[in-house]
């Protein structure tokens, strides 16, 4: 456990407790660079109508051409991808670098009744939505019985 301490006074979190940063002490990241840790783990919402899967991921500044979507061993959802950082010049002086950039990879595991060989996948506005249908539950038939007597 640790308090993170930065340099700007007028920050309202200046100064916090990081309580993972223990783990990074511990566990050595692919990248040093937070930006692209951060961008690491895409948040994506996973939604269930009666009619599919609904994945949507916040993507802002990542081109169609710089994600991909897959399905492997059948019934896993792949989406990955990377944004790129921008090109910087020795002339420019930053003084706040917010936005992520780097690779991305998550992985789902897809239900039985999903259908996996009609998955749609469209990017707009930078939100990636990815539509795999169900296949319909086909409801047990019930046959009455007379009772005799």
């Amino acid at each position: 456990m640790s308090l993170v301490r930065r340099s700007n006074v007028f920050d309202p979190f200046a100064d916090f407790w990081d309580p993972f940063d223990v783990f990074r002490s511990v566990v050595p990241a692919a990248s040093t660079d937070r930006d692209t840790a951060a961008f690491a783990n895409a948040r994506i919402d996973w939604k269930e109508t009666p009619e599919a899967h609904v994945f949507k991921a916040d993507l802002p500044g990542v081109k169609k051409e710089e994600v991909k979507v897959e399905v492997e061993d059948g019934n896993v959802l792949v989406i990955s991808g990377e944004r790129s950082r921008e090109k910087e010049d020795k002339n420019d002086k930053w003084h706040r670098v917010e936005r992520s950039s780097g690779k991305f990879l998550r992985r789902f595991r897809l239900p039985e009744d999903a259908k996996t060989d009609q998955v749609k996948a469209g990017l707009e506005n930078g939100v990636l939505t990815v539509t795999v249908p169900k296949a319909e539950v086909k409801k047990p038939e019930v046959k009455a019985i007379e009772i005799s007597g």
